[in-house]
């Protein structure tokens, strides 16, 4: 009588232990759209992979500065001094973007823009802006047991995606891959 009990016990334990991984990246897009609505960079931090994000955009915009330089660029001396020099000044925006404090300052400059185009909750100029929602149309998918994609379209059509990646049970935003 006790064993169909704990195997009940087990097999319900493994059935929420699954539900709770495959909820888990729409959970992390929820935390994320509210940290950015509510504009709390702790909350997003909890959704967000800040060194791993940083590392992939640098990379994609060092690959985007190197392939719109050309080979006849960085071949040069004076061209390869000045794409490295490019990339370093690039590289250190990403850096100092890419961190909860860069996120903060440019939802704090967001805000205030809406604010001052009278682009807020009920219209009125004192009232909160509206909340950014990069994420509300996205197209979701799971690419693997620990990989999933949230897709939206920029304004002319070209995709940007977040890639959200599982980190034991927890999943965490780890790269944008953006349509340079």
């Amino acid at each position: 009588m006790k064993k169909p009990l704990v195997i009940g016990l087990l097999l319900a334990a493994i059935v929420a232990l699954a539900s709770y991984v495959a909820a888990g990246p729409y959970l992390a897009l929820h935390g994320i759209r509210t940290a950015l609505a509510e504009q709390d960079t702790a909350r997003l931090e909890r959704h967000v992979d800040f060194p791993a994000l940083r590392v992939n955009l640098r990379a994609q915009v060092e690959d985007h500065l190197a392939r719109q330089a050309g080979p006849d660029v960085s071949s040069s001396l004076f061209g390869a001094a000045a794409l490295s020099l490019a990339n370093q000044v690039l590289g250190r925006g990403v850096d100092t973007l890419v961190t909860p404090m860069g996120i903060a300052a440019l939802l704090q400059g967001r805000a205030t823009w809406k604010r001052a185009v009278g682009e807020t909750v009920g219209g009125d100029t004192y009232a909160p802006a509206v909340p950014a929602e990069p994420l509300k149309h996205a197209e979701h998918r799971y690419e693997s047991l620990s990989r999933f994609t949230a897709t939206v379209r920029d304004g002319d059509g070209d995709p940007i995606v977040f890639v959200i990646t599982r980190q034991g049970l927890r999943w965490r935003l780890t790269d944008i891959r953006l349509p340079l």
